[in-house]
C-alpha cells in the first residue's frame, strides 16, 4: 500500500472513531497527530516539530478577532442588551401576522451582527421566544423552525467567529470572506421572513393573533430608536471599517469590543459581574479554538508530508471533471458529513484536502469559502445529529421530540439550500461586494 493511502486511512480513520466514541475534537486530534507525528515525521524528531508547528500557528496575529468578537457578544449577552433590542422590534411590528416569528429571524439578524456566535444566537431566542410563542399557541413549524434557522445566519454575517476560523485555516483573505458572506447572510433572512409571513396569510392558525397593550406609534417606534439603533453602530464600526479600509479584521473587531463596552457604559448595565462572565466565557471558547487550530496545523502538515495531499490534488486534476462538479462534490461531502459532525471538526478534516483542490483547478477561494460556509450553516440544522437541533431541545422549557423539531426546520433548510444554489450558479451574487470596495 503506498504511504499516502496508508496516511490518509489511518489519519482520517482514527479521527472519526475517537469522534465516534465521545472523544472531544481537540484530543481527537492532538491523539490522531501525536501517532502520525512518529510515523510520518521521524519518531521522536517529529513530536518536536509537531510541538514547534503547534506553537507558531498559536502565535498567528490573524486568529486574535476570534476572541475579541466573542467577547463582542458576551457583554451583549450578559448586559441584556441583546434582549433589549428583540424586545424593541417586538414592539415595532406588534399588528404583522406571525409577529414573534418575525421577531425570530429580525431578532436574530441584528444579533448576529453583533456576536458572531450560531450557539449564542439560537440560545438566546430559544430561551426568550420560544417559551412566548408557545403559550400563545404558534405551532412547532412556525417557532422553532425560524429559531434555528436565523440561528445559523451567525455564521455568515460579520462578525462570524466561524468566518475568521475558516479565513485562518484555508489561509484566504479573512476581510473579503467576511464582506462577501453579508449578501448571502441577508438574502436568507429575506427568505425566511418572506416565508413566515406567507404561512400566517394562508393560515393564520400556526400563529394566532394576540392583543398586546395598546402602544402609540411613537411607543412603539422609540425603542427601536433606544436600543436598537445604537446597537447596529457597533456593527458599522467593526464593517464601516473593513469596508473603507482603515482597519483590519483585528482592529475592526478591537473597534467592536470598545463600541461595545462604550455602549453598555451608556445604558448604564456595564458590571463587574457582567464584565467577570463576559471575559470567563470568552476565555473558555478562545482556548478550546486556539487548541483546535494548533492542532488543525499539524494534521495538515502530516498530511503534506506524507504526500497525501498533493497525491489527492493530481488524482482530481487529472480527473475529467468540471471544477462546479468538484466544487458540488465537496459541498455534498460536507453537508453529509454535518450530519453527525460538528463544524469545527468538519473544517479540520476536509480543509486540507479541498483547499489545495481549489487552487489548483483555479477556483476563487473567497467564492468557495462563502460556500463552505453556507454548507456549514445548513449542517448545522441538517438531522440527524445537527448541533442547533439538539441545543434547541436543551433550551426549550418543555419537552420536544426530535421528530418535531426535524420537521419544523425542514421547510427553512429548502430556503438554503436555494440560496446555497444561487450562490453556486451566480458567483457574482458574492465577490460584487468584495470588488466594489476594491
Amino acid at each position: 500500500m503506498p504511504e499516502w493511502i496508508f496516511a490518509i486511512s489511518l489519519m482520517f480513520g482514527s479521527v472519526l472513531v475517537l469522534l465516534m466514541l465521545g472523544v472531544p475534537v481537540v484530543f481527537s486530534f492532538l491523539a490522531v497527530n501525536i501517532v502520525g507525528a512518529l510515523i510520518f515525521l521521524g519518531g521522536d524528531m517529529g513530536l518536536t516539530q509537531m510541538v514547534r508547528s503547534m506553537r507558531s500557528t498559536a502565535g498567528q496575529y490573524s486568529l486574535v478577532p476570534i476572541p475579541l468578537f466573542v467577547l463582542m457578544g458576551e457583554i451583549m449577552l450578559q448586559t441584556g442588551m441583546a434582549q433589549k433590542s428583540i424586545d424593541a422590534i417586538d414592539r415595532l411590528i406588534s399588528k404583522v401576522p406571525g409577529r414573534l416569528s418575525i421577531v425570530a429571524v429580525l431578532g436574530g439578524t441584528v444579533f448576529s451582527s453583533l456576536s458572531g456566535s450560531t450557539l449564542a444566537n439560537a440560545a438566546v431566542l430559544g430561551r426568550t421566544l420560544f417559551p412566548q410563542m408557545k403559550d400563545r399557541g404558534y405551532s412547532s413549524s412556525i417557532s422553532i423552525g425560524p429559531i434555528l434557522a436565523v440561528g445559523g445566519i451567525a455564521m455568515l454575517i460579520p462578525p462570524s467567529g466561524l468566518g475568521v476560523l475558516l479565513g485562518s485555516l484555508a489561509r484566504i483573505s479573512i476581510n473579503d470572506l467576511l464582506i462577501a458572506a453579508i449578501v448571502p447572510g441577508v438574502l436568507m433572512a429575506v427568505l425566511f421572513l418572506g416565508y413566515i409571513v406567507l404561512r400566517c396569510l394562508i393560515d393564520p392558525e400556526i400563529a394566532p393573533r394576540y392583543d398586546g397593550p395598546v402602544l402609540t406609534l411613537s411607543e412603539r417606534i422609540l425603542p427601536i430608536f433606544t436600543h436598537v439603533v445604537p446597537l447596529l453602530g457597533v456593527f458599522v464600526v467593526v464593517v464601516g471599517s473593513m469596508f473603507m479600509g482603515i482597519a483590519t479584521p483585528t482592529e475592526s473587531a478591537a473597534l467592536g469590543v470598545l463600541a461595545t463596552l462604550v455602549a453598555a457604559a451608556a445604558y448604564r448595565v456595564l458590571s463587574i459581574k457582567a464584565m467577570i462572565l463576559s471575559v470567563s466565557e470568552t476565555l473558555k471558547f478562545s482556548a478550546m479554538i486556539l487548541l483546535i487550530i494548533c492542532t488543525s496545523g499539524t494534521f495538515s502538515q502530516i498530511l503534506a508530508f506524507s504526500g497525501a495531499t498533493q497525491e489527492m490534488s493530481s488524482i482530481v486534476t487529472s480527473a475529467d471533471v468540471s471544477s462546479t462538479m468538484l466544487v458540488i462534490l465537496m459541498l455534498a461531502i460536507l453537508i453529509f458529513l454535518g450530519c453527525f459532525m460538528d463544524q469545527v471538526s468538519m473544517m479540520m478534516l476536509t480543509l486540507p484536502i479541498f483547499m489545495p483542490i481549489v487552487i489548483t483547478v483555479g477556483v476563487d477561494p473567497i467564492w468557495f469559502g462563502v460556500l463552505m460556509l453556507i454548507a456549514l450553516e445548513i449542517s448545522l440544522t441538517t438531522p440527524p445529529f445537527g448541533l442547533l437541533l439538539f441545543l434547541m431541545q436543551s433550551v426549550a422549557d418543555r419537552p420536544l421530540a426530535m421528530k418535531t423539531i426535524y420537521w419544523a426546520v425542514t421547510p427553512f433548510l429548502l430556503l438554503e439550500f436555494a440560496v446555497l444554489g444561487l450562490i453556486l450558479f451566480q458567483p457574482g451574487t458574492v465577490s460584487w461586494l468584495p470588488d466594489l470596495i476594491r
